[in-house]
Parts: C-alpha cells; sequence; structure tokens
C-alpha cells in the first residue's frame, strides 16, 4: 500500500489528461479564504474557458439560509504548487444568480476602473507588501515568543539570521518558492521588527493583477502554515501588548 505521501505527490499527466482546478474566493469576512476542488477534462490556461461554480453562501456569511446559491466567476489561474503537473489555482470573484456582485465582492467594481480605456492607456503598475506573524496553533501567541510572555526590545530581528532571531524561516522561503512556481511575481521577503512577523513583497505588477497575485499569495502561505500546523495572521497588530520591555 502507497504512504500517504506518495498519494499526495501522484503525477496525474502519467495516467489521465483530466485535472484539478482548485476554485479560491474571498469569504464573508472579507480577509477569510474559501476554496473547493472541481475535476476539468484537460489542461485550461485561459480563465474564460472555465466554468462558473457555486457554494452555499449561507456557510460563509456571504447569503441568507432561504437563498444561499451564490456563483463563483473564474478570473485569473495560478499554477498549483501542491498538485503540481497541469492542475492549478482559480482566484474566482462572486456573484448572485442573476450576476449582480455579491457586497463582499469588491473585485468587480475594481475591474470596471482598471478596465476603463482611460487608465489602460495609464499602465498602472502595484507593489503590495504583506506583513504577517506566524502563531503557535494551540495558545495563538508568536513563533519565538515564550509562551505568556513577551521577546525583548526590538532590534535583533529585523532581516536577521540565527536561531534566537529569525523563527519560521522554512515556511517563508517554502512561500517564496511556491509563489513563484505558481506564477506569481514575488519580489522579495524579509524578516519584520517582531518576532514570528514576517513580509513579502508582490509587484511591480500591472492593473487588477496585482490584487489576483496578492489574494493568490495569501492562499498559499494559508495552505503552507496549515501544513506546518501553524496559524497565519494579516492582522497587523494580532497581540495586545500592555507591557513590552
Amino acid at each position: 500500500m502507497s504512504l500517504l505521501p506518495d498519494l499526495i505527490n501522484l503525477n496525474l499527466s502519467d495516467s489521465t489528461e483530466k485535472v484539478i482546478a482548485e476554485y479560491i474566493w474571498i469569504g464573508g469576512s472579507g480577509m477569510d479564504l474559501r476554496s473547493k476542488a472541481r475535476t476539468l477534462p484537460g489542461p485550461v490556461s485561459d480563465p474564460s474557458k472555465l466554468p462558473k461554480w457555486n457554494y452555499d453562501g449561507s456557510s460563509t456569511g456571504q447569503a441568507p439560509g432561504e437563498d444561499s446559491e451564490v456563483i463563483l466567476y473564474p478570473q485569473a489561474i495560478f499554477k498549483d504548487p501542491f498538485r503540481r503537473g497541469n492542475n492549478i489555482l482559480v482566484i474566482c470573484d462572486a456573484y448572485t444568480p442573476a450576476g449582480v456582485p455579491i457586497p463582499t465582492n469588491k473585485r468587480a467594481a475594481a475591474a470596471k476602473i482598471f478596465s476603463h480605456p482611460d487608465v489602460v492607456a495609464e499602465v498602472p503598475w502595484y507593489g503590495i507588501e504583506q506583513e504577517y506573524t506566524l502563531l503557535q496553533k494551540d495558545v495563538k501567541w508568536p513563533l519565538g515568543w515564550p509562551v505568556g510572555g513577551y521577546p525583548g526590545p526590538q532590534g535583533p530581528y529585523y532581516c536577521a539570521a540565527g536561531a534566537d532571531k529569525a523563527f519560521g524561516r522554512d515556511i517563508v522561503d517554502s512561500h517564496y518558492k511556491a509563489c513563484l512556481y505558481a506564477g506569481i511575481n514575488i519580489s522579495g521577503i524579509n524578516g519584520e521588527v517582531m518576532p514570528g512577523q514576517w513580509e513579502f513583497q508582490v509587484g511591480p505588477s500591472v492593473g487588477i493583477s496585482a490584487g489576483d497575485e496578492l489574494w493568490a499569495a495569501r492562499y498559499i502561505l494559508e495552505r503552507i502554515t496549515e501544513i506546518a500546523g501553524v496559524v497565519l495572521s494579516f492582522d497587523p497588530k494580532p497581540i495586545q501588548v500592555t507591557y513590552f520591555p
């Protein structure tokens, strides 16, 4: 019998032309990420060629229980660094069955702006910094912090190296490489001033693709921290510190 890692790493192209597409969307909080997978008959590189899909919006805080269907519109495709091969990650936005963007779908309004001829002619470039904190799963306390206590003063941790100064680098580097594999224009990473806090940068990217790439990078980071058994926080101040030496 194959071990679980053997099955996870199966190369589907050896036995079938079918591929797996992971449809990703933003949940009801505006920051949580949701996803589910479907089988496609073959490789797809154009999001307009992908089928729309649906989900139960009452389970994500995006629709009432008596009218819960929400429709996913595929908008951007990235290579899947987890399943690899021809499998893909698909960034979607969400609509009612009548085709109206739901309230948490901010992408639809942005797409109208970025597709305006005057904006297209400007070729707007964006570079986005994303800070995040890695938390110990069972106690929701940053990596590198003593449980229930606080680290030393800031200074040694920013862009640092060393087991007593840089915490979670294996996750950070895994994310960096996974984003490059996926086709995300990730331009760098660095340790931040607080132990357990890191940053990555996306861009320069043109127009709405900057947002699509950022959300794809966030999703990949959520998946990597899931594998590592670490909690991810995008909160700029995840710990309410009353005393910091």
